[in-house]
């Protein structure tokens, strides 16, 4: 009797509830006591382990492998094994998250046209700002040089973590209402309001939008600021509030402004995480909309700022990736007809997007459009073929900045690339500086497709002792894009630095209009480089390379000469001193192979000139150091072959009208020659197998006069 009592109650004592054992024990499938802090098993197993010497380089646990389920309620056993607490830890916050975003995504509104077209109900109050922000901003919102703090910074590492910030210290104001309670945690209030937790905080939010709208010379044209910013203020699950693809977008464009969160690679270039961040959440939208269509016309406009943003990183695969989807994308759209929408659509499918409902929708459409065609011109200058043709786009050109701006009740805009001597009449009251940009790009869209064309049609490789001017098309395309159309340009738009007002200025100065002033120089060099023979004083491509790289080189010295910063220019600044520096370095090697020392050296400081504005201009975008390392690979062959001891450290001139220079040594002008170089911007492989040409007597057969010696003689000034 007494031994099946003591037998009973070992067994009791040795039946252990579910899940009871500890973690080695259930794993390796043996009895286990559940002894704590370790079963008698593991604690025989690791004095047998101990038992024997360790092998070479092994330590032995210090005490048993033993662990255990954590008990619902109770803290963690203090030896706990630390690697098990923090891998139950990202369980439980990954659980949560999935949770909080699912029931976000369920009470959402679907928004399926864009949310930049409906307007706040007048009077709405802004009742998600909270009166004393937990982020602090300057009072100043200068943008350039100013680096608001970031928010919730590890979202940018790790979107599965809500990081906490000053808003979760204890006596931080609450978003929530008073009713609510004393001291609610303000991240809640944002979270349960419908705030995207990926979005940094609303004043933090609105500081970017703010700098986007001030320094952006891009993205910021397809937006109606005012009717965007009244947007802000609506609560975000109102189908009006902005979509979030757009507000990811623009946190990654105007980062390049405020952001310090910065990393400098070893070859120079910088990486923003903050930026990378929105950008893939604004790239996580575009996939999501390519596979279901929601959203589409919101998205496209996110599309188009992130493009931008890509290209001001010189990322060329993500530019051409984009630019494709952009333009394909507006064509189901119907934006490329006129009024946005086709009303005879014919036997052809319907488009995605219902009819324009007013006049800013209409505009807004219209600008989105033209700034996707800007962009598939701009990426196609190294000689690609473009996205759309030019005799596919039917849409009129956009209203002036300031009628747009003010939402005034103008007519359409009566041109179109259709409309005859659409690139040298200029109405005023539907000419600004923004206008006359998209006109210069679509002239040096021309250009790109001439050249395209030419070289796919040609029999054999160009060569530069070929006449240009005998092929057909080339004389009037040379002549409206060389003179035509900057002597067309009317008065007030002459001057860069003229004291027209403008929507469009950057720190003073007119940044669409300084570029007019270059993108037809930039096309000129882009036209007549395959042609350029210093040997032959007839020729008159290389005065025109000439002519056109001076002219961009002065606008940089007087540009130089004031107090702008050029970073606040457009991206594409730098593919045009890009191209004035080709011809730069054509015209050393011919100063290099005919022993002119002198003028070699004035030259070498204009390059340097040039290499030094594209440094400049990648210390917020990359494309400008991207453009100089490239610059630099077309330069090795004059760095080989020069006689200069540190070339790349040449004094450059004081002033545009000054021949003195850093260093003494004087700088006159000469003639040129040169062999071809490619011009195309984008990271090619640069070549310098080609020879010599030897000097030609034909003239050139064409109406304009040849270049006289004096006009070859360049002098950097």
């Amino acid at each position: 009797m007494p031994k099946n009592s003591q037998h009973s109650n070992s067994a009791s004592r040795n039946s252990l509830r579910r899940n009871q054992a500890c973690l080695t024990c259930r794993k390796r499938k043996l009895r286990c006591d559940a002894a704590r802090p370790h079963c008698a098993t593991c604690v025989k197993q690791w004095h047998a382990q101990i038992s024997v010497p360790p092998p070479p380089g092994y330590a032995h646990p210090t005490e048993p492998q033993c662990s255990y389920d954590p008990v619902e309620g109770l803290p963690l056993a203090a030896d706990a094994d630390p690697i098990e607490k923090i891998r139950e830890l990202e369980e439980q916050v990954s659980i949560l998250t999935r949770k909080l975003r699912s029931q976000r995504g369920s009470v959402s509104p679907s928004r399926s046209r864009s949310p930049n077209h409906l307007r706040p109900p007048s009077g709405h109050p802004m009742n998600r700002s909270p009166s004393s922000g937990p982020i602090a901003l300057s009072p100043e919102l200068e943008p350039c040089g100013i680096a608001a703090p970031h928010p919730w910074p590890d979202t940018a590492l790790d979107p599965n973590v809500i990081p906490l910030t000053q808003a979760n210290l204890p006596g931080s104001q609450g978003l929530i209402s008073s009713n609510s309670g004393g001291h609610s945690d303000p991240l809640s209030g944002l979270i349960y309001s419908g705030w995207n937790p990926d979005l940094p905080e609303p004043t933090v939010l609105e500081h970017y939008i703010d700098v986007f709208f001030k320094c952006d010379p891009c993205g910021s044209r397809i937006f109606h600021r005012p009717d965007f910013l009244a947007c802000m203020k609506l609560p975000p699950k109102n189908p009006g509030f902005p979509h979030c693809a757009i507000l990811h977008a623009i946190c990654a464009s105007a980062s390049r402004w405020v952001s310090k969160n910065i990393i400098t690679l070893p070859d120079g270039t910088r990486r923003d995480r903050f930026a990378e961040f929105h950008a893939s959440k604004t790239r996580s939208y575009i996939d999501r909309t390519m596979a279901s269509g929601e959203d589409i016309f919101a998205v496209m406009q996110a599309c188009v700022l992130l493009s931008w943003y890509f290209y001001s990183e010189g990322r060329w695969v993500e530019i051409w990736v984009f630019a494709g989807f952009q333009t394909r994308t507006a064509i189901p759209l119907r934006l490329n007809y006129p009024g946005t929408f086709a009303r005879h659509n014919g036997s052809s499918p319907g488009a995605y997007l219902a009819p324009p409902k007013d006049a800013l929708e209409l505009e807004l459409r219209r600008r989105t459009w033209w700034m996707a065609v800007l962009f598939d011109r701009i990426v196609s200058v190294g000689g690609w073929v473009h996205g759309i043709d030019e005799r596919d786009i039917g849409t009129e050109l956009p209203l002036r900045g300031q009628d747009f701006e003010t939402n005034k009740a103008v007519p359409d805009n009566p041109q179109c690339l259709f409309t005859p001597n659409v690139f040298t009449s200029h109405p005023e009251e539907y000419t600004d500086s923004f206008l006359l940009v998209i006109k210069a790009m679509m002239l040096f869209g021309k250009v790109t497709d001439f050249n395209v064309r030419a070289n796919l049609r040609a029999s054999a490789p160009l060569s530069r002792s070929q006449n240009p001017f005998v092929m057909p098309g080339f004389e009037e395309l040379d002549r409206l894009v060389c003179m035509s159309f900057i002597s067309s340009l009317p008065p007030q738009f002459r001057n860069v630095f003229s004291e027209l007002e403008s929507m469009y200025g950057g720190g003073g100065l007119d940044t669409d209009l300084y570029m007019v002033h270059l993108i037809p120089h930039a096309a000129t060099i882009t036209l007549h480089n395959p042609y350029v023979d210093f040997s032959n004083l007839q020729s008159i491509s290389t005065s025109r390379c000439l002519e056109a790289s001076r002219a961009i080189i002065a606008q940089h010295y007087t540009l130089a000469s004031s107090s702008f910063d050029i970073t606040r220019l457009h991206p594409f600044v730098t593919i045009c001193w890009y191209l004035a520096a080709v011809v730069q370095i054509q015209l050393c090697k011919y100063f290099i192979e005919m022993g002119d020392t002198d003028r070699e050296y004035g030259v070498w400081g204009v390059i340097n000139v040039l290499r030094f504005a594209m440094t400049d201009y990648g210390k917020r975008s990359p494309i400008g150091t991207r453009q100089e390392k490239l610059l630099q690979g077309l330069m090795t062959e004059i760095v080989r072959m020069t006689t200069q001891q540190q070339p790349l450290e040449v004094g450059i001139p004081l002033y545009p009208f000054s021949h003195a220079g850093v260093f003494s040594k004087p700088a006159p002008g000469s003639d040129e020659d040169a062999v071809h170089m490619p011009v195309a911007p984008l990271p090619l492989s640069p070549s310098f197998e080609e020879t010599m040409s030897p000097s030609h007597s034909s003239p050139a057969q064409s109406t304009t006069s040849p270049p006289t010696a004096e006009v070859l003689a360049w002098v950097p000034r």
